[in-house]
């Protein structure tokens, strides 16, 4: 009786070892994939450029020789390109950006999120039928960042994110205007202008799968009152991770 006894309880300890161990490994599974997203993605951010610029809006029926509303522009190109070392074959159904959050809110301006301009001599146009809270590129054969199409096999997609309202610069005296030099003009710091935005990037495959990472940055590049404009590009992006919304389709290996 003692003896079947022990056996028992072996057996029941073995069984709750095994269930431990389980448990435990799927805990680490899902601890790693918290921290590292996807590991084997078929498509990837391989580089984010951002141009900051300084630009002026004429006031109307001004009474000065010049009066400017100054504006703080930061165009972000994001580069999306197919992984040579994934085995299956993949294609870009969409991109979109959304869910914009203000993480560090400027001291003085309205930060605004604009998507490109279709038929224009720019690829931006500060105008208010341009804001989005959303912005979607479609994939097609070839990538047109002005129509929001992306090559279906990777390419680039931009958006603005804008200080619209720094300010006004009022002058009588100058004969022209170096737009670059306003917010110097103007005796803006460049703690006060300075902003961080963090936003989803949505890649939605052909297969039905897709998967959203959060970015965020920080605006404008450093110098930008000295120098009127400014870039920047990063390749660093080893803390843009990738996690997988849905799974409809085929399985990622």
């Amino acid at each position: 009786m003692s003896q079947r006894l022990s056996k028992k309880i072996f057996h029941i300890c073995m069984i709750m070892v095994i269930i431990i161990a389980i448990i435990f490994t799927a805990l680490m599974f899902i601890l790693r994939y918290d921290e590292n997203g996807e590991e084997n993605m078929p498509f990837g951010i391989t580089k984010i450029s951002i141009i900051s610029t300084v630009d002026g809006k004429d006031v109307e029926n001004s009474s000065n020789k010049w009066e400017l509303n100054v504006i703080q522009n930061n165009d972000i190109y994001i580069y999306i390109e197919k992984n040579e070392e994934y085995k299956k074959q993949e294609t870009i159904k969409s991109v979109t950006l959304d869910n914009f959050q203000i993480t560090e809110i400027p001291k003085i301006g309205e930060l605004n999120i604009y998507k490109p301009v279709q038929n224009a001599n720019s690829i931006f146009e500060n105008l208010s039928e341009n804001i989005a809270k959303e912005i979607k590129y479609t994939g097609d054969l070839e990538s047109n960042i002005q129509n929001m199409k992306i090559s279906n096999q990777g390419g680039i997609i931009a958006f603005r994110v804008a200080n619209d309202n720094i300010g006004k610069y009022i002058s009588n005296e100058d004969e022209e205007i170096n737009y670059n030099k306003l917010l110097s003009k103007m005796n803006i710091k460049e703690e006060e202008i300075k902003a961080k935005i963090s936003f989803d990037l949505k890649l939605e495959l052909d297969s039905r799968i897709t998967f959203k990472a959060t970015l965020e940055q920080d605006i404008p590049i450093e110098e930008i009152v000295e120098k009127g404009r400014t870039t920047k590009e990063i390749v660093e992006l080893k803390n843009v991770v990738f996690k997988r919304l849905e799974n409809k389709g085929l399985e990622i290996s």
